[in-house]
């Protein structure tokens, strides 16, 4: 069972940096989104990701070129049909990706496998969704994908080991190294990360320190490269808040229950570096 070329559904960060990965380690990649903005801000963005690896030089200029040549940017998601991988990376819905893989599922080839991105969602509800459920597994990226080495593969109950094994190859392929993870909400990362930065934010918000000093404490204190608050600004709140959701649902006892600050900056919009401002401002 050989990965020779891939599909990703939805050209936001998570699914444009999967897209470049994989283009830039020799794989022909679909890059599919229902929307033409989406797909012209990927390449955008890909291009200047791409300009970065050049001026370090880690990439030539020519070499730039040839992996974004690889990348096929396109509205019909028919063009996943015959890829032997598909990842999806829709937001964090679980009904959303059912819905996402029951149609990939009547699409694509009997010998395809279908991956999710999620950050915290359970794989075997996902899996079961298909006719193909040994075919499911969760391949999890981390953000930015063009520079992370991180993977979790996460099989569903249903997931064959081949299937597994032949996934773990690919993803090994792109310079990533692979942890395994029992499907549990949140896998390893995030229910580690996520009550983390839940609880900056309750220290924040009860007034213990300011958010310039939870971050330099974390950062000096526990040799974190980046703030707990910083990093929710880099992640996006939004998805912050949809994965302690998930895992105060899915997990026993409040240590996930979202902080009500939390919920506020989402309900204002203040998302983070996406929207210009979060717990700190990048206007």
């Amino acid at each position: 069972m050989k990965i020779a070329a891939a599909g990703v559904v939805g050209a936001g960060t998570m699914g444009a940096g999967i897209a470049q990965r994989c283009a830039m380690y020799r794989y022909p990649v679909v890059l599919l989104d229902s929307q033409a903005g989406q797909l012209e801000s990927a390449r955008a963005g890909m291009e200047r990701s791409l300009d970065k690896f050049v001026e370090k030089g880690r990439l030539t200029p020519e070499s730039k070129r040839a992996a974004l040549d690889r990348v096929e940017f396109c509205l019909d998601l028919e063009r996943v049909a015959e890829c032997d991988l598909v990842i999806e990376a829709v937001p964090e819905n679980a009904e959303l990706k059912k819905q996402l893989f029951r149609q990939l599922d009547g699409l694509c080839r009997q010998d395809a496998i279908l991956a999710s991105n999620t950050s915290s969602i359970p794989l075997t509800p996902l899996a079961e969704a298909t006719r193909r459920p040994q075919r499911v597994l969760g391949i999890h990226f981390m953000n930015p994908v063009p520079l992370m080495k991180l993977v979790e593969m996460i099989p569903a109950r249903q997931t064959s080991e081949d299937v597994f094994q032949a996934c773990e190859k690919f993803v090994v392929s792109l310079d990533c190294e692979v942890v395994r993870s029992k499907d549990t909400p949140g896998f390893i990362v995030n229910r580690v990360l996520m009550p983390m930065i839940n609880e900056a934010v309750e220290a924040y918000a009860a007034g213990v320190a300011s958010v310039e000093d939870i971050d330099r404490a974390m950062m000096l204190g526990t040799n974190q490269p980046m703030g707990p608050l910083a990093l929710a600004d880099v992640i996006g709140l939004d998805v912050v808040l949809s994965i302690l959701q998930t895992l105060h649902a899915g997990l026993d006892g409040d240590r996930c229950r979202p902080c009500p600050l939390l919920e506020d900056y989402v309900r204002q919009n203040r998302l983070g570096r996406k929207t210009g401002k979060g717990f700190y401002d990048y206007r």
